[in-house]
């Protein structure tokens, strides 16, 4: 039987029985003709071309590996080519002796080369991945602080110590500078509301303290409708504010008129809640502004609207609210009371005042319920620091001073003076030199008969 299919490995050709193949094949071509149905045939001629292929293939790898080792040979010639041609320099067409003879990439490759004419290369930036990135040689290189945006809780741990200390220097750009520094992003408007809060909880001159911290801020860090958003939310937690502070509504509703009068808020704030308010606080707050913009309406600015500041009131002002304080104590008898008409005033440094219209009035009085009465105030201030060494020492020596007009109207005034640092000296109200520099009314005695009956000093 004869073998349909034979195997490759048998086919193969060898350059010594390349001539005794060809004869195998003729005669088996033969058979086949003869024997073979028309499908085997066209199978095996398919078969036959596919070796006459790979045949091709094999004779051409060995004839360029051929070439390759003769070129090497020829040393001589300087010829590297395949033909046998020398070289010409900067010669940019294949030396494989394949192609159409052309330059490579165009004449755009090769060393030294820039690239096709009529090419434009575009700016590259400087890659930083790059193994020859120099940073140095990208000239100056800016950093920019990135501040983090605060959040509420962080925002109100770091304005109330502004707050707080603007109230100690009443500093108005130290407090822009520091707003400066802060990133409040969205919760901008919530410094003026803090703010406020804080004031109300405070003295009078905090509350005109924060309001030229307004009228400073709008137009620099703030803006008008900033500072509405600021009022809007101050109504809406005024029922909150009164449990600290009763009088809450009167206070935020001065604030209002000031901010408007200062141009801090828009003059239609007030006609943004007519008809709209439900609470009761807030309905008050907003009657107060309306009614003291009405009544200051010729004014440009509501700048009494918080009262004179200690350090601004007239000193006529001062001493009269001061006799004021002390007969109120003359007929109480409340310390407490007294204290805080004192701190009200805010004038630590004219406290001597208090001092020497206390010992006046125990040099006027009669009997020595006024005596104990005031050493005790006296020694009250003393222990709580209301009334410093200082102040205690100059209204003494004030009084010291005027001992000898006042001893015209009272001529037992040395008599009870001296009682009095007595006792204020008992009590450590007094230091022990400045009781001992009392004046004392020098005894004056009558001469003998003869001389006229004159009085000697």
């Amino acid at each position: 039987a004869v073998d349909m299919f034979p195997q490759t490995s048998n086919l193969n050709i060898h350059p010594h029985n390349l001539q005794l193949n060809n004869v195998d094949e003729a005669a088996l071509e033969a058979e086949v003709n003869g024997n073979w149905t028309p499908q085997e045939k066209a199978l095996h001629e398919a078969r036959l071309k596919a070796k006459a292929k790979r045949r091709v293939r094999k004779s051409s790898s060995r004839s360029e590996s051929l070439s390759e080792s003769l070129s090497g040979e020829l040393a001589d010639g300087d010829s590297h080519s395949p033909k046998g041609k020398v070289p010409v320099p900067n010669d940019r067409k294949s030396r494989t002796g394949k192609g159409r003879g052309l330059p490579k990439k165009g004449g755009a490759g090769g060393k030294g080369v820039w690239g096709a004419a009529g090419m434009v290369y575009e700016v590259e930036e400087p890659d930083v991945k790059d193994p020859n990135y120099d940073e140095i040689a990208q000239g100056d290189t800016v950093y920019a602080t990135v501040v983090p945006e605060l959040d509420e809780r962080e925002l109100e741990k770091t304005v109330n110590p502004i707050v707080q200390e603007y109230f100690e220097h009443g500093d108005t750009k130290e407090v822009q500078m520091l707003l400066r520094e802060l990133n409040l992003g969205h919760h901008k408007y919530e410094f003026s509301s803090l703010a406020v809060s804080l004031s109300l909880e405070g003295k009078a001159s905090h509350r005109e303290l924060t309001s030229r911290l307004l009228r400073d801020l709008v137009g620099k860090e703030l803006s008008e409708s900033d500072m509405a958003r600021a009022f809007d939310k101050i109504l809406k937690e005024l029922p909150d504010l009164m449990l600290d502070t009763p009088e809450a509504p009167q206070m935020l509703g001065q604030f209002i008129a000031r901010a408007i009068a200062d141009h801090a808020l828009p003059m239609a704030f007030l006609d943004r809640y007519k008809g709209k308010v439900d609470c009761d606080h807030a309905r008050a707050a907003l009657d107060r502004a309306a009614v003291l913009l009405s009544m200051k309406r010729e004014m440009v600015r509501l700048d009494n609207v918080w009262g004179v500041g200690g350090g601004l009131r007239p000193v006529k002002h001062l001493v009269k609210e001061m006799n004021l304080l002390l007969k109120e104590y003359l007929v109480s008898g409340e310390v407490k009371e007294a204290e805080r008409c004192l701190r009200d005033l805010e004038v630590p440094h004219f406290h001597h005042e208090l001092v020497y219209e206390a010992v006046v009035m125990v040099l006027e009085s009669k009997g020595d319920t006024a005596v104990k009465m005031m050493c005790k105030l006296l020694q009250a201030f003393w222990k709580i620091g209301l009334v410093t060494v200082d102040q205690m020492n100059r209204g003494f020596q004030r009084v010291y001073d005027e001992l000898p007009e006042i001893t015209l109207d009272v001529p037992h005034a040395h008599s009870i003076m001296e009682s009095f640092t007595d006792l204020c000296y008992q009590e450590s109200v007094i230091t022990k030199q400045l009781r001992d520099s009392c004046p004392s009314r020098g005894r004056k005695r009558f001469v003998s008969e003869g001389d006229g009956g004159l009085i000697k000093n």
